[in-house]
């Protein structure tokens, strides 16, 4: 839960010091292709998994 509650900070902290470039980021990825959303996601869980491990470790 702390991990959940960590990542909205961040995430809310983007948005606060970053709105135009996020807006537009986000007009980007509606008009992106699902397979491309795909591969960034797995792309972004292994790294998030790879930074948790290398933390814990």
């Amino acid at each position: 839960m702390t991990a959940i509650g960590l990542a909205f900070v961040i995430e809310g902290l983007i948005f606060l010091a970053f709105p135009e470039p996020v807006r537009r980021m986000m007009a980007s990825v509606v008009s992106s292709p699902a397979l491309q959303l795909r591969i960034a996601g797995v792309v972004s869980a292994v790294i998030g998994l790879v930074v948790v491990w290398l933390v814990r470790g």
